[in-house]
């Protein structure tokens, strides 16, 4: 009888060191997967989560945005970090980026107005980039005809 209860109480021991011990591990892996996405990163998946919001002049919420609006949103939201309203005094901020260089949410800007700078996105890879456009949140390729005649440069505003 004392040989059984034994038994059964080294059983109990090893069952819960062992859901311990996995707790603990699947702590630290999710962790881990959090620490492993940059700032960057973060700002570029979130700004895909509001892909098809619409777009509203002056908009600056999820109701509409127009192309700076979405990008201070963006920053807000999914990294605390207050950017200057309009696209011309975000291209002020940050540290610039070479084309090549570019990483998830870098902010790439635009001269659509043929004179300075009045349009900006957020890199999201692969030569592509998230922006409140005229037809609402969407993906655009940097590769486009239109885009690379109106590119102006990228900064950094995150690590």
């Amino acid at each position: 009888m004392e040989m059984s209860i034994s038994v059964k109480k080294s059983s109990w021991v090893i069952a819960i060191v062992t859901a311990l011990a996995l707790m603990f591990s699947s702590l630290f892996s999710l962790n881990a997967d959090a620490a492993a996405q940059t700032k960057g990163e973060k700002a570029a998946a979130y700004a895909q989560t509001l892909k098809g919001k619409p777009f509203k002049w002056g908009g600056t919420t999820t109701k509409g945005f127009d192309a700076s609006g979405f990008t201070q949103y963006v920053y807000a939201k999914s990294l605390k970090v207050q950017l200057p309203r309009t696209s011309a005094d975000q291209y002020k901020k940050g540290k610039s980026v070479k084309l090549k260089d570019l990483k998830a949410g870098d902010l790439v800007f635009y001269k659509t107005n043929g004179k300075s700078v009045s349009f900006v996105g957020i890199y999201v890879g692969k030569q592509q980039f998230i922006a409140a456009t005229s037809n609402g949140v969407k993906i655009q390729s940097m590769n486009l005809t239109y885009w690379k005649s109106k590119y102006v440069g990228a900064k950094r505003n995150v690590n």
